[in-house]
């Protein structure tokens, strides 16, 4: 019974640092402005600005903005690719779960191979799929929506606690 409580405990420990109250927040009104703003911009502008998984990337982008997978060429690329490939594949493909699982598989498959994983991106093809958008899509929402969240991650994080994003690499040599 021991031995089975340990494994549970495995399986359920919380690794995510405890943040202060004051990020967490700066995480709740990041995701509060982003959404809100692109939700204003769709409304005020009769263009589409939102999709679902952008909601996860607010997640992201404001409660772990260090992740790498939180980066502005990991949420930017990150959409655009997955996106594009789940228009390539709705295109030639028929509407089944098949064609559904291998343009999420190769949309993973593509961001991995590129670095630039962003785990909301991988909804992208199911909603292509589910929505049947136009090319156009890309443009707006995905690439226009990307642009804004990052932006509105750049400028929550420069408030305080000031928090840096995007995250500077030093490149190291060999």
């Amino acid at each position: 019974m021991r031995d089975k409580m340990k494994v549970l405990q495995h399986f359920f420990a919380r690794q995510q640092p405890r943040q202060s109250n004051s990020l967490i927040i700066k995480s709740g009104f990041g995701g509060l402005t982003g959404i809100a703003l692109l939700g204003l911009l769709s409304q005020s502008t009769d263009s589409l600005w939102l999709m679902a998984p952008f909601g996860a990337t607010c997640v992201l982008l404001f409660s772990v903005p260090a992740s790498p997978l939180s980066q502005p060429a990991n949420v930017i690329a990150g959409h655009l690719l997955s996106t594009s490939i789940g228009l390539a594949l709705h295109t030639f493909l028929p509407m089944s779960w098949w064609a559904i699982g291998l343009a999420v598989g190769l949309a993973i498959a593509a961001m991995a191979v590129l670095r630039i994983s962003h785990p909301p991106a991988g909804a992208d093809p199911l909603v292509v799929f589910l929505e049947s958008p136009g090319w156009d899509y890309l443009g707006f929402p995905v690439l226009s929506g990307s642009i804004i969240l990052v932006l509105v991650a750049w400028l929550v994080h420069r408030a305080p606690p000031v928090v840096h994003y995007p995250i500077h690499v030093v490149q190291q040599t060999k």
